[in-house]
């Protein structure tokens, strides 16, 4: 294949595949997938923010339990104190404020311990449900990728050929060359090279003038078209 062949049949292999990956991107399951990306960026900051809860409830529930523990062992060791029958009246009476003492902070502790589990339930439900939610996420995903995998088959399997077709031309493209296609391939949208039809380029559809197309036959056959600036492929004008 003739560099200026492989040039044109390049073009055209990334057009192909420029086509496809539109094709491929315009799918509904690829918005979908898209949308369920982003429910799940937000769902993973919104655990972040459960699990914290649910943890500094815990540490509210354990102390609260370590509190209660130790104001029963205290009040325990007041009592035997009481029952020890080794006290006077001003001690059993300073004894009793104690145990009276005791009783209402425990009942205090009691009622804000009641408070903290339930706080520390609501947590625990928020996550789990958190949870649950990020595996049905998951599974649609799963879904989704299944249902874009079959529905896109013919268009992979172009894809696959076309990428193949294309490593096969490089081989017949000079780096030069392609630097050049490369390039311009970005500049123009893919639109990087045309061909010489007559005395008029193929994409911008300029007359050459007679002074310009005399130059042509000169330049060889791959060439830079002097409107729009592409590649022109003056195979034609080469070839005579």
């Amino acid at each position: 294949m003739n560099e200026y062949e492989a040039l044109l049949r390049l073009q055209n292999i990334d057009i192909a595949l420029m086509r496809h990956s539109r094709q491929l991107k315009a799918m509904p399951q690829q918005k979908k997938l898209a949308a369920l990306d982003s429910a799940k960026k937000k769902l993973a900051g919104q655990l972040t923010k459960i699990v914290g809860q649910r943890k500094d409830a815990e540490i509210d529930v354990a102390d609260s339990e370590a509190e209660h523990a130790h104001l029963l062992e205290v009040q325990g060791e007041v009592r035997d104190k009481l029952n020890s029958g080794e006290t006077g009246y001003r001690e059993i009476s300073s004894i009793e404020q104690q145990l009276t003492s005791l009783a209402k902070k425990i009942e205090k502790v009691e009622f804000k311990h009641g408070e903290k589990m339930a706080a520390l339930e609501r947590a625990q439900k928020a996550e789990n449900n958190a949870r649950d939610l990020d595996r049905k996420l998951d599974e649609e995903r799963a879904s989704l990728e299944a249902s874009f995998k079959k529905d896109s088959a013919d268009i992979m399997a172009e894809v696959r050929k076309l990428a193949a077709e294309r490593k096969q031309v490089l081989a017949d493209v000079e780096p030069d060359t392609l630097a050049t296609y490369d390039k311009a391939a970005k500049r123009f949208d893919g639109l990087a090279v045309e061909r010489l039809v007559g005395n008029v380029p193929s994409v911008c559809r300029v007359k050459l003038q007679p002074s310009l197309f005399a130059d042509l036959k000169k330049a060889g056959s791959i060439t830079e078209c002097p409107y729009c600036h592409r590649m022109l492929v003056t195979e034609e004008v080469a070839e005579q």
